[in-house]
């Protein structure tokens, strides 16, 4: 206890030196009344920690289908088994690397159906299993056909593989989004690099698949529509045996008229790599071979696609496929929207998607967006031969009123799809 000090008058320096003593003495004693105190008691919050909620997870269904083909790939061409489904494990990792902050948890359900298997009961298990975000591997009659099931009417399918202008024109559907170029873009896009060129009288070779004719129609549309001429249309009716070599087809198959480009429709590649330096005139080939128009190629590198393809290699062991591409951007695009609406809400998700906000980074150096109109992605298109990128599409110059990216395929006042608008 500190002393009590009465100050009474003092006079005179003895005085004054008496209360100086005292002042010491009193700051002394509390001094080592405040080291002998035991410390103060921890403070208590009267508000207990927050217990972390745990992460909100969505999972998303992949139903995929092998093709029926009696197509031979060529023996030094790898064989890929699982395409598609790897991009999509990619994009499930980016969009979990994502949702660490916003306590977003992201799952897939894989569903891989061999040629014969029934698409409809597989697509119908995914639904009553909760399964609203779906990315679909499939051929376009058989997405056509899912879209309109009545348990599709509130689900989402991606279509992650399919380049058929019908299903984004005439067949289109409310429930369906496209995530790789329709053959239109891809045609608007090799039209637009050869005009650039100035090599605008066409060879247009023809295969016998389905496909390929469809893709030959792209291909007249988009001459007229960039003022192209088509000198020469031919069908490649020819099968390569040991008599008969590609060194005497070719060239007279190609003879007979001049043109600039050999445009080429064979989806299958059959036939079109054996047209290359083999025609009878000194001329480039373009099309489904030779200079192509991809959603994605091995050879970008430009906008941090360099660490897209890395990235893709280490985990598949491989390059990726314009498929793979196709279901990383699905898988992606409904991270992205996630994101932004925080919500794992299928109604919130899917208006964010078609909303005039949603911006995809798809490491083309632009962002991606999907059309209202038809509900396909907008993205440029690449240009490429085999080992080389050539150009990207929109080609400078080629202007659009509002958005350069829909100078590809079908604008919105030629399209023919009602379901959407």
């Amino acid at each position: 206890m500190n002393p009590i000090i009465r100050l009474t008058a003092f006079s005179g320096r003895a005085g004054l030196r008496s209360v100086i003593a005292a002042l010491v003495l009193l700051q002394a004693d509390g001094a080592a009344a405040a080291r002998r105190a035991p410390p103060p008691a921890p403070q208590r919050s009267a508000v207990p920690a927050a217990t972390p909620q745990p992460a909100q997870i969505l999972t998303l269904a992949y139903l995929g289908q092998r093709a029926d083909t009696t197509v031979v790939p060529p023996y030094f061409d790898p064989v890929v088994t699982d395409r598609g489904i790897q991009g999509a494990r990619l994009g499930l990792a980016d969009d979990n690397t994502t949702g660490r902050f916003t306590r977003q948890e992201f799952a897939i359900a894989e569903t891989l159906l061999a040629p014969g298997d029934e698409a409809e009961a597989a697509f119908k298990r995914l639904v009553a299993a909760g399964r609203r975000f779906i990315l679909a591997d499939l051929k376009p009659e058989v997405l056509q056909r899912l879209s309109a099931l009545p348990e599709a009417r509130d689900i989402l399918l991606l279509d992650i593989a399919s380049r058929d202008d019908a299903l984004r024109g005439e067949s289109c559907a409310p429930n369906v989004l496209h995530l790789l170029p329709s053959r239109a873009m891809r045609a608007d896009a090799l039209s637009q690099y050869l005009v650039k060129k100035k090599w605008t009288r066409w060879f247009l070779a023809v295969g016998p698949a389905p496909e390929d004719r469809l893709f030959a129609d792209a291909l007249k549309r988009s001459a007229k529509r960039f003022g192209m001429k088509i000198v020469t249309e031919k069908n490649w009716e020819h099968t390569f045996d040991d008599r008969r070599t590609p060194e005497s087809e070719v060239p007279v198959f190609t003879q007979g008229s001049d043109y600039d480009v050999l445009l080429v429709a064979d989806e299958a590649g059959l036939f079109g790599d054996a047209l290359l330096y083999r025609t009878w005139r000194p001329r480039l080939v373009a099309g489904t071979q030779g200079l192509v128009a991809a959603a994605w190629h091995h050879t970008l590198e430009s906008w941090g696609a360099i660490q897209l393809q890395n990235r893709f290699r280490e985990q598949a062991g491989r390059r990726m496929t314009e498929v793979d591409y196709g279901a990383w951007l699905a898988v992606r695009a409904i991270g992205e929207a996630a994101t932004r609406t925080r919500s794992l809400e299928f109604e919130a998700i899917r208006a964010y998607l078609l909303g005039d906000h949603f911006a995809l980074a798809g490491f083309k150096g632009v962002p991606l967006s999907f059309r209202r109109w038809d509900g396909q992605l907008r993205q440029p298109v690449l240009l490429a031969q085999e080992r080389s990128l050539v150009a990207v599409a929109p080609v400078e110059g080629f202007a659009h009123p509002k958005n350069e990216l829909d100078s590809l395929g079908y604008d919105e006042p030629e399209t023919q799809c009602r379901a959407k608008k």
